[in-house]
């Protein structure tokens, strides 16, 4: 059985001059902490929210997959 906080793919993101590949939801969710990210704006919001959900069990990987891509874009730190 795969790890459930594992994301379906890993997500590349740039931020501070590096790509980065974000491939679970604690990942995601030190990054979304971090001083380094810079837009804490709706979405970021959301996608934090939503990956504590996830580890404490109360919310799906994929929500938080989602919602972290989203954030992603929403900084303009989204790389394919």
């Amino acid at each position: 059985m795969s790890d459930p906080k594992l994301f379906s793919k890993p997500i590349t993101v740039e931020i501070g001059g590096e790509s980065r590949a974000v491939a679970t939801v604690q990942e995601a969710s030190e990054l979304l902490s971090s001083t380094d990210w810079p837009d804490a704006g709706p979405l970021h919001r959301d996608a934090l929210g939503t990956c504590m959900k996830v580890l404490d069990g109360h919310r799906s990987t994929v929500e938080a997959e989602e919602a972290f891509t989203q954030a992603a874009r929403e900084a303009g730190l989204l790389r394919p």
